[in-house]
């Protein structure tokens, strides 16, 4: 465990700690009998919650504990946030204040002395707002947003879609991330969504923990009840590697693997590691090709094999590839795979806030993956990125809420 990055980290988050107390201390509170009250009442918060988060980093972060001590981090990442809007419109407000106290030293007509410099009061109600209004739909995005699960329909018509599979239901979820559940009740609801769908056919597309395998330990059974009469089939996705913890020796994480894939067999889910399956169906086939993750940016895994998993499937008249990282579709599988019928992926989870309504969708996801959510073509190609099914990081969503995808496939 590297301490500096740590200690660095902290003084920080001290620092925007401080510079709010006396923003509002100075707006508010100066002279007032609250004073004490609200000392006391803010350093207990923040010295409790960053207590929490360095007891997490020091025990190397494999699990983020009970769910008392996850509601700790969730609180701590949304004050922080609170703070940093009500920190920016304290720093315009301080930045005007030295300038008008400089332009005072020069205009002899303009009395330095007496009250001295209030603050601009419209400007400091502005940033209390403005933090209270983010703390308050952070909130809500992780009280009612977490757990919003909904269905999505799409139809694809795929022109050489054998007749046998005329309106195949497939059925996507992806991006559990078990490690980040907090409600186990909500959790088996979006469970029963998946079951009331009653797919042909069920695609998994990556990142099934945060870390480690133990993580699905307590929604294995849960996930176990999903089944499909052509099968479920999954893929590893970035976050299944354990590469995020590097305190882990390699043979941990070789262990750690080998406990994930025995926990997708496990729940009956088919995992393809560069490997693919034809399914037949009155004599007709088709083929689902899966890779490890593989991503075009290079500080992600990059795992998958797509020409070993392809080999043996040149003839299949449709072929559907799971892949994780929805950044593959352009950088590898549409120059060099123009065969390939639809690519599934997850990954982005849509940054789990963002805005969509109206057919209209926006997140900053969108700068770093032109394809972050829905559907996309190029010539006869496909390329889905689903939200994902669970959450990472904030323990909610707002705006971007998690997707069950059901596919409707036909030829025209």
């Amino acid at each position: 465990m590297r301490m500096t990055p740590i200690i660095l980290t902290f003084l920080i988050l001290i620092i925007i700690d401080l510079y709010v107390f006396y923003g509002i201390r100075s707006a508010y509170l100066t002279g007032s009998p609250q004073l004490t009250v609200f000392t006391w009442a803010f350093w207990l918060v923040s010295i409790t919650l960053y207590g929490s988060i360095f007891w997490t980093l020091m025990v190397g972060g494999h699990h983020v504990g009970n769910g008392i001590h996850r509601a700790i981090i969730a609180t701590a990442f949304i004050l922080l946030v609170g703070k940093l809007f009500f920190s920016v419109f304290l720093l315009i407000d301080d930045v005007g204040r030295i300038a008008r106290y400089g332009v005072s030293l020069f205009d002899t007509s303009s009395p330095t002395t007496g009250k001295g410099i209030s603050r601009y009061r419209f400007i400091v109600n502005g940033g209390l707002l403005a933090g209270t209004g983010i703390v308050s739909a952070l909130s809500y995005g992780i009280i009612k947003g977490a757990h919003d699960y909904r269905v999505i329909r799409q139809k694809i018509k795929l022109p050489h879609l054998p007749d046998a599979f005329e309106g195949l239901k497939l059925l996507q979820i992806s991006d559990i991330h078990s490690g980040s559940f907090w409600n186990k009740r909500s959790v088996k609801r979006g469970i029963q969504m998946v079951k009331d769908q009653h797919a042909d056919i069920i695609f998994f597309t990556g990142d099934l923990v945060n870390n480690l395998a133990s993580e699905m330990d307590d929604y294995k059974e849960l996930f176990k009840e999903i089944n499909a009469p052509l099968g479920i089939y999954s893929v590893l996705g970035n976050h299944d590697y354990a590469e995020y913890l590097p305190d882990l020796s390699k043979e941990e994480r070789d262990q750690n693997l080998v406990d994930l894939i025995k926990t997708h067999q496990y729940m009956g889910w088919d995992i393809l590691m560069n490997e693919h399956r034809i399914l037949e169906k009155n004599g007709e086939k088709i083929g689902i090709i899966g890779i490890e993750n593989w991503s075009a940016h290079s500080n992600f895994p990059r795992h998958g094999k797509l020409s070993k998993a392809y080999e043996g499937t040149g003839d299949l008249p449709v072929k559907l590839l799971l892949s994780h990282d929805p950044s593959h579709w352009k950088a590898e599988v549409l120059k060099d795979f123009p065969d390939i019928d639809v690519t599934f992926s997850g990954h982005t989870h849509g940054m789990q806030i963002g805005i969509e309504t109206g057919g209209f969708k926006w997140s900053p996801v969108k700068y770093l993956y032109p394809e972050w959510a829905g559907l996309y073509q190029e010539n006869n190609q496909y390329l889905y990125v689903n939200r994902g099914f669970g959450y990472l990081g904030y323990p909610g969503r707002l705006g971007i809420r998690p997707e069950i995808t059901v596919f409707e496939f036909s030829k025209g």
